[in-house]
């Protein structure tokens, strides 16, 4: 599952929120200066990350996914995902998908406590450019797969275009969202047993 789902499946609590975006931020020895609550969300986006790539639904998903992109299948998948549930959001929150991204954006971007300064750059861009109120666009879903081509494109240094992936949602929508709402209620439990 990509940040949406993983804040939505978090502890209402800022910090448990920022963990379970922080997981894909900041890597080996920085977790340790982070705080004990911080942490905790970033055990749970773990949890959330293991139980989602071993499942046999999301399984299934990805082998929808061409062969061009099926190196990168699961973080296509997750947004994928991301985006059946914003499009979706009223059958799993109660509050609405705007009210619910514009309160983790005050919260985060008033955050008093010590979080690296990369991830005030971060918290900063997906606010500026809605990233979580995107998703339920399919261009939305486009622009975060570019966003992930040009971050691997500088680690890498050779171009991957997931962008063009958004042809698979499109080829199979029906079948990613019958995937999508089969395996989310499984997850949200399974998280309700662990992270809360």
């Amino acid at each position: 599952m990509n940040w949406l789902a993983h804040l939505l499946l978090s502890e209402a609590n800022v910090e448990m929120q920022l963990g379970n975006i922080l997981a894909d931020i900041v890597k080996g020895t920085a977790r340790q200066e982070l705080n004990s609550n911080i942490q905790r969300g970033i055990q749970c986006h773990q949890i959330i990350d293991r139980f989602t790539d071993s499942h046999i639904i999301v399984q299934r998903s990805k082998q929808r996914i061409d062969a061009n992109y099926r190196r990168f299948a699961g973080v296509i998948v997750d947004i994928f995902y991301d985006h059946f549930l914003a499009k979706n959001w009223s059958n799993y929150a109660t509050i609405s998908l705007d009210e619910f991204t514009s309160e983790i954006y005050r919260s985060f971007q008033a955050y008093p406590g010590e979080i690296p300064a990369i991830v005030r750059q971060v918290i900063s861009r997906v606010a500026a450019e809605d990233w979580l109120g995107s998703y339920r666009y399919i261009d939305g879903v486009e622009n975060s797969l570019l966003r992930i081509s040009q971050r691997l494109y500088r680690r890498f240094h050779r171009e991957f275009l997931l962008n063009h992936a958004i042809s698979e949602l499109r080829n199979h929508y029906d079948e990613f969202e019958q995937d999508f709402q089969e395996f989310f209620p499984e997850l949200r439990l399974y998280v309700q047993n662990w992270c809360q």
